[in-house]
C-alpha cells in the first residue's frame, strides 16, 4: 500500500473552508486501486494554515492512472474566469505545497475485545 500525502500551505483560515473540497464522495472512489482519502489540518502553526491530504492506493500504477484520469482533471479545474473584467480576479488562498510518496511497510492496529 502507498499513501501519497499533498502538505498544502494556505492563508490562514482557509484550511477548514477548503478541506471538505478533499474528501467529497465521488468517482474517484471508484478507481482501480484506490483505498481512501484522509484530510488533516495542521494544528501548529500560526503563520499560516496547513492542509494534508493522504490518499491510499494498493499501488503506485493506481496512482500514476489516477493522475492521467478524467476523474483527476475534473478535481483539479478551476473555475471558470470572470467575462466582466470590472471583477477583481480572486486571489487563491494557496500559498504552496510538497507532495510526499510513502509505501506502508509495517502496521498495527488496536486489538479488538471478544
Amino acid at each position: 500500500m502507498y499513501v501519497v500525502t499533498n502538505r498544502i500551505k494556505m492563508k490562514s483560515g482557509f484550511a477548514e473552508k477548503m478541506a471538505p473540497n478533499f474528501s467529497r464522495p465521488g468517482a474517484l472512489q471508484e478507481l482501480d486501486g484506490f483505498i481512501k482519502v484522509e484530510v488533516a489540518i495542521t494544528q501548529d502553526s500560526t503563520e499560516y494554515d496547513e492542509l494534508n491530504v493522504s490518499m491510499y492506493w494498493e499501488t503506485l500504477e493506481n496512482y500514476e492512472a489516477w493522475k492521467t484520469s478524467d476523474v483527476f482533471k475534473e478535481a483539479h479545474k478551476r473555475p471558470e474566469a470572470s467575462t466582466d473584467s470590472n471583477e477583481p480576479k480572486k486571489e487563491s488562498p494557496m500559498l504552496g505545497s510538497q507532495l510526499t510518496i510513502t509505501k506502508i511497510v509495517g502496521l498495527l492496529e488496536a486489538k479488538t475485545s471478544n
